[in-house]
């Protein structure tokens, strides 16, 4: 039988290798790791452990948030905090950035997750998940400490992205920039495993995945894309297509990283100053990054997401991204016009 080889060997080894991986990064990503697999119990025991259900609260998007958002925000806040590996982190459920409290070691990195992607799942023991993203403190000359501003970096500036999905298998996918990597929990051992490496995503598929009750709002170019799909065999593609939507982008991504697919949450007219739906910090950002280094590509319909430059921490985009010959033709779309 082939030898395990664990998280933080193959993170080890890939320190040793190639430097790729600095030592405070390598001990950063094990830490978020760790707070994943706290998380992953939390999700697990589900009513067991009285976590379902809503907080009666809203996070900084008006959103009600689930018990498990609050419970999942506050794992990785206290586990990263301490370890002198971060100067602040930035989460989709908190207003402004968190600082290392003073009596910690201040570090070099920001963090940047979701804690708990798929929130409305939660209650229906539906995959979600938890996406991360690592980011350099840049260095600056306000002398003020770390500032909101630091955070604003594109997404090619990211040093680590990530995810962990909470499903029948607890899985973690991880990018450091030289491929995608993918590690399943064994809770005999209570350690992440390499189960595949240098994953691929197909170039071409029969799959998209979109909200279609959104249909009436979208724009002509996404209107048009979806028609030519559902036109099937008949229609100008030739074949038919399948739709799947799990209302989780951790889920629907995670499809489209094992067997292809697109995946679309675009721009619609019921906000029409909105630029899109999800985040571009904390979802987009980390998730076209780790799609990119699988062989695909994510735009916002026209531009290549990675090379967008954030105004503000909770700016939302419009997000295309999975097999590359898909993504490339509804960007062709939205380009023509």
């Amino acid at each position: 039988m082939a030898q395990k080889i664990s998280l933080t060997r193959y993170l080890v080894e890939q320190q040793r290798s190639d430097g790729s991986i600095p030592s405070q990064l390598r001990l950063l990503l094990e830490v978020v790791a760790r707070a994943c697999k706290s998380i992953s119990q939390a999700v697990n025991k589900g009513a067991l452990g009285g976590v379902l259900g809503s907080a009666e609260s809203e996070n900084v998007q008006g959103e009600v948030q689930k018990k498990l958002d609050i419970i999942a925000n506050e794992v990785l806040i206290e586990a990263n905090e301490w370890g002198g590996h971060l100067a602040a982190m930035a989460s989709e459920e908190m207003d402004s950035i968190h600082l290392v409290p003073n009596r910690y070691p201040q570090g070099e990195y920001l963090l940047l997750f979701d804690p708990l992607d798929g929130s409305s799942n939660i209650d229906v023991n539906v995959s979600i998940g938890t996406i991360f993203s690592v980011l350099k403190k840049p260095e600056n000359g306000h002398g003020q400490g770390v500032q909101e501003s630091d955070f604003l970096q594109a997404g090619n500036k990211q040093v680590a992205a990530g995810y962990c999905i909470y499903g029948p298998q607890t899985t973690l996918v991880l990018t450091v920039g030289n491929g995608v990597a993918m590690f399943t929990l064994d809770r005999e051992q209570g350690s992440f495993i390499l189960t595949q490496e240098d994953i691929q995503i197909p170039a071409d598929t029969k799959e998209f995945a979109i909200n279609m009750s959104n249909q009436r709002h979208w724009a002509e170019p996404v209107q048009r894309y979806i028609g030519e799909c559902l036109a099937g065999k008949e229609g100008p593609r030739g074949k038919d297509f399948n739709m799947r939507w799990i209302a989780s982008m951790v889920a629907d991504v995670h499809r489209i990283l094992m067997r292809g697919g697109v995946f679309m949450y675009p721009w619609d007219k019921r906000e029409p100053e909105k630029a899109g739906k999800l985040r571009l910090m904390y979802e987009a950002n980390p998730m076209s990054w780790i799609v990119e280094q699988a062989g695909g590509a994510a735009t916002n319909g026209t531009d290549r997401i990675l090379d967008l430059a954030p105004n503000k921490l909770h700016e939302r985009v419009a997000v295309v991204l999975g097999s590359k010959n898909e993504v490339e033709r509804v960007t062709s779309y939205h380009t023509a016009l």
